[in-house]
């Protein structure tokens, strides 16, 4: 049986890639669905000029694309989520998340899996100036303690997602696969090696 990840992506370089996320899982077997910041959502409609970017996402996962919370009289569109991947995680999101804020449907989603039997994994995508904000580590650790897999490269996670220098990040060594392997060892799948994707 299918599981269905749910592939939570903020407004940081790699949303633009999401597609490299979206395909390395799915070869994996994962029925993704895609979930969007509002301001991953903007970049997503206004930098295409267009819907057709949102369009190609909705064709690769076969899933509406979303960014708002639905109405009350609303059915759910997408599948209930086996797992979690928050990807990228910026600084925003992480303080937010750990804050316990939900005011929009990307931090419901993530604030109220931490009470829920799923997997949840975050990478982040944040830079070296990002990473001494004060409030960053209490919340990562306030995210770890409640079982979140927070890949920040540091004493906890040495392989996680090393902070850049500003302006100097590199999209292309983003390590979607790694995140995904993460994700196989917590569900029990078989882990793939393709963990450079």
């Amino acid at each position: 049986m299918t599981q269905t990840l749910y592939v939570i992506s903020c407004a940081a370089p790699p949303a633009r890639h999401v597609t490299t996320g979206i395909r390395a899982a799915q070869a994996r077997g994962w029925d993704v669905a895609l979930v969007l910041t509002p301001a991953a959502h903007r970049w997503s409609v206004e930098e295409a000029a267009g819907e057709t970017e949102l369009d190609q996402l909705r064709e690769l996962t076969g899933h509406p694309v979303r960014h708002t919370y639905k109405l009350p009289s609303q059915s759910d569109v997408l599948p209930s989520p086996d797992a979690l991947l928050v990807a990228p995680a910026t600084l925003n999101t992480t303080t937010k998340w750990a804050a316990g804020h939900a005011d929009t449907l990307a931090l419901g989603l993530i604030t109220e899996a931490l009470g829920l039997p799923l997997p949840v994994v975050a990478l982040p995508y944040i830079n070296a100036a990002q990473a001494q904000h004060p409030a960053l580590a209490p919340a990562v650790a306030t995210l770890r303690k409640a079982g979140v897999r927070y890949l920040l490269g540091d004493g906890q996670e040495p392989d996680g997602f090393t902070p850049h220098p500003p302006k100097n990040g590199r999209v292309e060594a983003y390590p979607w696969g790694f995140a995904l392997d993460v994700l196989d060892e917590l569900t029990g799948r078989p882990l793939q090696a393709d963990s450079d994707a």
